[in-house]
């Protein structure tokens, strides 16, 4: 890879993994209410691309499903998540979008997976596992259970996007964007009283993190992150950007406080080691599931 390529590529995953602390910061700390804050994100990812909504690819019926599936079902999930989880967590065990995805590939692709992708699988379930279980209660994390959700709604979209041919990545965008502005907006305005007045109290700290969110990390990021992987194997691309997760959870013990004992340590280690097998395997999928997991919180 061209150094003008990797350094890219790096810039990609700090900024994914400053837009996962931003986030937690949003929803968190500002008390924005979650799907006010994926509504209005949604919602200025939808203007910014409305040029490329037409013509839209066929069968629209699935473009809708899969924009609502890793748009607005995933991001309502991960958003409500993280109201408790910390942002360090969240990163690890948001990575079992890649075994979900290899299970989903394998019914409704037909893919095989052999031993290998068999061992990375049982891996990153038994890592993430290990960051959810809280053994002092013995329970697990209710904010990483929506987490794990909103993962398999992502690992969903992503398998049917593999069905459909032609579709662009700005033009996805926008019908994710369009799509999943109005069920969210609905929802919000049904579930979430007074998060308007939320927002206008946590004032131009919320604007910004929304103009963040939908500009750099929505369009320009993954636009990029697009470009490389037409430009490189997946398998190259893929394992790096486990770069995000790492950045991740130094940017949450630093500046959120992010607890980072022994079990998360093993955990993190393990779960991102079961996900680095998985993609240095063949996979249909990895590429698309790897750029919207990540840039997702």
């Amino acid at each position: 890879m061209a150094l003008r390529d990797f350094a890219l590529l790096v810039l990609v995953c700090l900024i994914w993994a400053t837009n996962n602390i931003i986030s937690k910061f949003v929803v968190a700390d500002l008390a924005v209410p979650p799907l006010f804050y994926a509504a209005v994100r949604f919602a200025l990812v939808a203007a910014i691309t409305a040029r490329w909504l037409i013509p839209a690819p066929r069968p629209r019926w699935r473009l809708v499903v899969v924009a609502l599936l890793m748009g607005g079902g995933n991001f309502a999930l991960l958003f409500i998540g993280l109201q408790t989880a910390t942002a360090s967590a969240a990163a690890v065990v948001i990575q079992l979008g890649v075994p979900i995805t290899t299970v989903l590939s394998m019914v409704m692709l037909g893919e095989q997976v052999r031993w290998r992708r068999g061992i990375g699988i049982a891996l990153t379930l038994l890592g993430a596992l290990a960051v959810m279980w809280d053994p002092g209660g013995f329970v697990v994390s209710t904010g990483l259970l929506f987490v794990v959700a909103a993962a398999f709604l992502g690992s969903l979209g992503a398998v049917m996007m593999k069905q459909m041919q032609g579709v662009r990545p700005l033009q996805f965008q926008a019908w994710v964007g369009f799509a999943s502005v109005w069920p969210l907006a609905a929802l919000s305005l049904a579930a979430e009283p007074g998060a308007l007045q939320a927002a206008l109290d946590a004032g131009w700290a919320f604007v910004a993190a929304v103009v963040f969110s939908a500009v750099i990390v929505s369009v320009l990021a993954h636009t990029a992150y697009y470009g490389l992987i037409q430009r490189y194997e997946a398998n190259l691309i893929s394992p790096l950007t486990l770069m995000t997760p790492l950045a991740t959870i130094g940017l949450g013990v630093v500046l959120m406080n992010d607890p980072f004992g022994p079990r998360m340590v093993v955990g993190t280690i393990v779960a991102l080691a079961g996900v680095l097998i998985i993609a240095l395997r063949p996979n249909q999928v990895a590429p698309l599931l790897l750029a919207w997991r990540n840039r997702a919180q």
